[in-house]
């Protein structure tokens, strides 16, 4: 049967080797239970139900890295993306101010667009549309903004009335276990440590609970998703307003998802002629996933570059992910360490830190900057709307930063004699997004 579902001898590959790969991509991954719910639950942000995120998570990760598997046949896994969960928090239901039902409903809205525009094959133009200097800076802007977030949650940096951001109280004992974590996890990674970042959030996570900075109780209980499965509300979300947030969330998905596949693609010489076979069943895998994360309660869900360390052990077919998708069912029962770990300490300033996974989100937005190295920085038509994509979305939100780069790349191209390089996607969205600023 794994035979004829996964073809492992056409793949030069084996049952032992799959699992093997399935489980290295988890240990890459499996900082998103602990991550994704601290995220959605911050009182600042959406403010959902910690455990009922957590077991969304799983449950969303699991099922769509079981699509890919079986409908693709890539060892590719899927989870709720990070810094599509901190647009959505943060800026979504925080700066928005719109009820985390709502916003689960717009992830919904840009998920059954992505079904139809990977249906008639729609995406290969948007995605040649968009300006490769544009798409890195974006990446690169959103790893700033988690970076910013994980500063602050670790207490490094806090408010000044000032200078606007200052330097935190370092002697702080949360603060302290904090600079701990980000420290070892960034020893474990520069080591080549597989599953870096998780074994840094449960090393910090274990001197928190022996210090007493971190209280659990418990390891076990039963999951529970009740209260945020199926409570969406994409009625709610199709209003005039909520158009650029929901194109903000189709954008930055279907573009995770195109470089990530085309990145692994090329690791585990996938790609024929330079495509990708089952691109578009790929591509859907991802899309219903997103349908699916909604469905549970969480956030966009999308494909995760962290599957080529699984691909670099060797795995080649879609089994591995059937691996990957059974662990994530497994940490469901692990919700009270989850919550003990990434729910928040209060400190005796009557501060919320979250000193065991802010590391995760410092480390993680140092390595979604790599992106920027290969920004075109001697074009400056190129590189100054990068720069401002870059330098505006950590400074006010992901949404405006990619506005900016959006308006200010068409009109620095057009400006300059260089107006025939960009294409009339980009001169159109350009228009609406200086409409939405204008008009609503």
């Amino acid at each position: 049967m794994l035979e004829r579902l996964f073809r492992l001898r056409e793949h030069g590959t084996t049952v032992r080797v799959e699992l093997i790969a399935g489980v290295t991509t988890f240990m890459t991954m499996a900082y998103i239970v602990f991550v994704n719910p601290a995220i959605l639950s911050a009182p600042q942000g959406a403010g959902m139900d910690f455990r009922a995120v957590m077991a969304a998570t799983c449950v969303a990760s699991a099922a769509a890295t079981l699509l890919m598997g079986l409908l693709a046949n890539y060892p590719i896994a899927l989870a709720p993306g990070m810094g599509l969960n901190a647009f959505f928090s943060f800026v979504i239901c925080g700066q928005m101010g719109v009820p985390w039902e709502v916003a689960l409903g717009m992830v919904l809205v840009e998920g059954l667009v992505f079904i139809a525009l990977s249906a008639f094959r729609v995406r290969e133009q948007i995605v040649n549309a968009v300006p490769a200097s544009l798409k890195l800076a974006a990446a690169g802007g959103i790893g700033l903004f988690i970076a910013f977030i994980g500063l602050k949650d670790a207490g490094i940096v806090t408010a000044d009335p000032a200078t606007l951001v200052g330097l935190g109280d370092l002697h702080e004992p949360h603060t302290l276990l904090a600079l701990f974590g980000l420290g070892l996890t960034a020893v474990l990674l520069a080591a080549g440590v597989r599953g870096g970042i998780l074994w840094g959030i449960l090393a910090t996570g274990a001197v928190g609970l022996a210090t007493g900075l971190v209280r659990s109780g418990g390891v076990f209980a039963a999951p529970d998703m009740s209260a945020t499965f199926l409570k969406m509300r994409p009625l709610d979300a199709l209003r005039l307003e909520y158009v650029v947030p929901i194109f903000v969330l189709f954008f930055f998905d279907l573009f995770d998802t195109v470089g990530t596949l085309v990145g692994i693609g090329t690791a585990g010489g996938f790609m024929k002629d330079d495509r990708l076979p089952r691109a578009g069943r790929a591509l859907m895998a991802d899309a219903v996933g997103t349908a699916l994360g909604a469905a549970c309660g969480t956030s966009t869900t999308t494909s995760y570059i962290e599957s080529a360390a699984g691909v670099g052990v060797g795995g080649r077919t879609g089994l591995s992910n059937v691996f990957t998708a059974l662990l994530f069912l497994a940490a469901l029962f692990f919700a009270p360490l989850a919550q003990a770990f990434g729910g928040g300490s209060q400190t005796a300033a009557g501060l919320v830190l979250h000193p065991v996974t802010a590391p995760a989100l410092i480390v993680v937005g140092c390595l979604m900057m790599q992106s920027v190295a290969r920004i075109p920085w001697g074009d400056y038509s190129e590189a100054i709307p990068a720069f401002l994509t870059l330098v505006v979305m950590p400074l006010t939100n992901i949404s405006h930063g990619l506005a900016v780069g959006f308006v200010s790349y068409p009109l620095v191209k057009l400006l300059s004699g260089k107006g025939r390089q960009v294409h009339w996607l980009v001169y159109c969205l350009a228009v609406l997004f200086v409409l939405r600023y204008t008009l609503i």
